[in-house]
């Protein structure tokens, strides 16, 4: 029947591997260069925030708001992919991103650069990349798949902080922006060129009519219904109390570097690309060799408890030699945790609705990165660097316990 050959035409089937392989490198190429334009602007903002008068609370306001934007942005992110597909929302995501940071490049007093954070509302490409990774690999091998994507965000992370670095070091802020600009177009035009318009499994109507067109977008009650299902709302609510004290860390760091550190630019940039060269290893070699032999409730087991041990450890430490050694298991156990409770949630909800649920977790990364700048300005100008180690190390070990004490994990991996 012609309605049916336009939609085996216009979605690329799964269960075919060669459909679904080349869409899914090209996804992972997608990651890669918007994780190298991100790490492009990480090198740029601290610096040029501080030459336009902010202290350290002020960027915290700042990183504050980014984070309320992407907040509410992610779970309509996930929702507008659901209903118009991955091409329109790697399009929009894109699109944003170029507005970004040609933004930023004009960005030249405080008020400017608040204005210039108000595209990342749509700017969520790895969210995008999630959702087609969920849509088109099987549920026994999603841990494994969203672990390559991050290996994709170790190699940009990489190129980017050692890119950023020396850019921003040696030509200035203006050309390190302008390269990000022309990474961001590239993206666009991968995603024009090779990004289908759906690719969920089910073609039989299309999603957009189904839900109701493009005000379903904006239906709060098709979102938060997912909370509803068996077991999301307790990976939800450990994903952001475990999440938190790391969160706090992570939006902080870059004040850390600077002053705690004393690292200029460059020295940074190093930092950064080292960090990503231990996230690409773990993620890429080692995260689908222990999905292949341990369950995802001892894994998330497993990180939480790394996690509250790095927090001991951030604690004691005092230079950037003992940093580099926290690093690695740092990574391990942020790589795992965020992974797992990812491809939980996921398998907990309809293949229709992966993208809104990507969407939510997005939101949870968000409400950190919202509450953690001014909870870290507030921790580093009272009790210093150590506070951040302390928090992480008690707020885990409560969560550890109370998850040996409900067994919540297994209870999640059954429902999977």
């Amino acid at each position: 029947m012609p309605g049916i050959e336009t939609s085996s035409q216009t979605v690329p089937d799964p269960r075919t591997a060669v459909n679904a392989q080349r869409v899914i490198f090209v996804t992972y190429l997608i990651a890669v260069v918007d994780v190298t334009c991100l790490f492009l602007q990480i090198s740029v903002t601290p610096y040029l925030a501080k030459r336009l008068g902010f202290d350290t609370l002020w960027f915290g306001y700042l990183q504050t708001m980014v984070g309320i934007f992407q907040l509410f942005g992610g779970p309509l992110y996930g929702r507008f992919g659901d209903l118009f597909g991955a091409r329109a929302a790697f399009t929009l995501s894109s699109s944003a991103s170029v507005v970004f940071f040609v933004l930023l490049a004009l960005a030249n007093s405080m008020p400017m650069l608040f204005i210039q954070k108000l595209p990342t509302v749509f700017m969520h490409t790895l969210s995008g990349a999630q959702m087609v990774v969920a849509d088109l690999t099987e549920p026994d091998q999603r841990a494994d798949s969203l672990a390559k994507l991050g290996l994709c965000f170790g190699i940009g992370m990489i190129a980017g902080s050692s890119l950023g670095g020396t850019l921003s070091t040696r030509y200035g802020d203006t050309v390190t922006v302008g390269v990000a600009v022309c990474g961001c177009v590239i993206n666009l035009l991968l995603v024009l060129s090779f990004i289908p318009k759906h690719t969920k499994k089910q073609t039989n109507e299309d999603p957009a009519s189904k839900a109701g067109g493009a005000a379903s977008v904006f239906n709060l009650g098709q979102i938060t219904r997912l909370m509803r299902f068996p077991g999301v709302a307790k990976i939800f609510a450990v994903k952001i109390i475990s999440g938190l004290p790391a969160g706090i860390f992570q939006t902080m760091f870059s004040i850390i570097a600077m002053n705690f550190f004393q690292l200029q630019a460059e020295q940074t940039g190093h930092l950064l690309a080292y960090f990503g060269f231990v996230q690409m290893v773990v993620q890429g070699g080692v995260i689908g060799w222990l999905t292949r032999r341990f369950s995802e409730s001892s894994l998330l087991l497993l990180a939480i408890g790394t996690t509250s041990l790095v927090g001991l450890a951030q604690a004691l430490m005092t230079n950037v030699f003992q940093f580099c050694l926290i690093i690695i298991p740092m990574t391990f156990s942020l790589s795992v945790f965020n992974i797992i409770t990812d491809s939980m949630l996921t398998k907990s909800v309809p293949s229709s609705d992966t993208g809104t649920m990507l969407g939510l977790c997005a939101s949870a990364m968000s409400l950190l990165r919202t509450i953690g700048p001014t909870i870290g300005g507030f921790l580093y100008e009272n009790y210093g660097v150590p506070s951040f180690g302390f928090v992480q190390f008690a707020v885990n070990v409560a969560v550890f316990l109370c998850m040996l004490g409900s067994n919540v994990a297994r209870g999640e991996t059954h429902q999977s």
